[in-house]
């Protein structure tokens, strides 16, 4: 989807649904201060600063105790998606809820963590995730380790998007480029994982390193490539698709 379509979506109408979903989950709103507030400033802004705008229009009118706040947040998610699609065409309201997370949730470590993998269950945490692993590389890659192995698509795909070096729209991940060994683990558990999506997270996540530390990438695919399952095939194909020198090109005859 088009941003610039997508850009549309975030106006005075969005803050009229984020409020009737608020009050009929018993939340004392000033519906009309808020959505006079957001309409007031967000018809002249990009995408990005309509989301914090609405953001920043929440926080000031939701409770000032975070706990309480994003209880409440979380309570409008509604049913999770099912499909490998449909986040931002159907669960683009769910973006300000993931950005109150980024940007005022890091004092509530265990609590902002659990909101992100619902979050994610619906739209994604991704972009929100970063700033935890900035501040708690450790804490986060490890509770990041274990979304690897959910159950779910969603939280699955964000343990490795996440964790992208270079993930787009986003601020790189320095520490991560620096050294990505950290993150090999959670790669590693998803390397024969059977969701399109999931799989597609992990190639990019590989092509990234490849950019800062080609060696370790190449590395990563070669462990994989004997007795490769179609899965883990499809993968290592696409994270290797801007080789373009023909002493790479070994690496694809790995995996034919």
């Amino acid at each position: 989807m088009a941003f610039k379509q997508l850009k549309l979506w975030f106006d005075a109408d969005l803050a009229n649904l984020l409020a009737d979903k608020l009050m009929e989950q018993g939340v004392a709103l000033n519906k009309s201060s808020f959505v006079q507030t957001v309409a007031g400033k967000v018809d002249d802004l990009e995408l990005k600063d309509r989301v914090e705008w609405i953001t920043d229009t929440l926080k000031s009118h939701l409770s000032d105790d975070y706990p309480t706040a994003i209880s409440q947040l979380i309570k409008i998610l509604g049913p999770e998606n099912e499909k490998e699609t449909g986040m931002f065409k159907e669960y683009y309201w769910v973006m300000p809820i993931a950005k109150y997370v980024e940007k005022y949730g890091l004092m509530d470590f265990d609590l902002s963590m659990n909101a992100i993998q619902e979050i994610t269950k619906r739209n994604t945490g991704e972009y929100t995730i970063r700033p935890y692993l900035e501040t708690y590389p450790e804490r986060t890659l490890k509770i990041m380790e274990t979304w690897s192995v959910d159950k779910n698509k969603h939280v699955r795909r964000l343990s490795s998007e996440g964790v992208r070096p270079r993930l787009p729209w986003a601020t790189k991940l320095d520490i991560f480029i620096k050294d990505p060994a950290p993150i090999l683990p959670i790669l590693e558990n998803l390397k024969d994982d059977t969701s399109k999506y999931v799989q597609t997270s992990v190639a990019n996540c590989i092509n990234d390193i490849l950019k800062d530390n080609p060696e370790t990438a190449k590395a990563l695919v070669a462990g994989w490539a004997p007795n490769a399952n179609k899965e883990r095939k499809w993968i290592i194909k696409h994270a290797l698709r801007n080789l373009v020198k023909a002493k790479d090109v070994w690496a694809l005859g790995m995996i034919k």
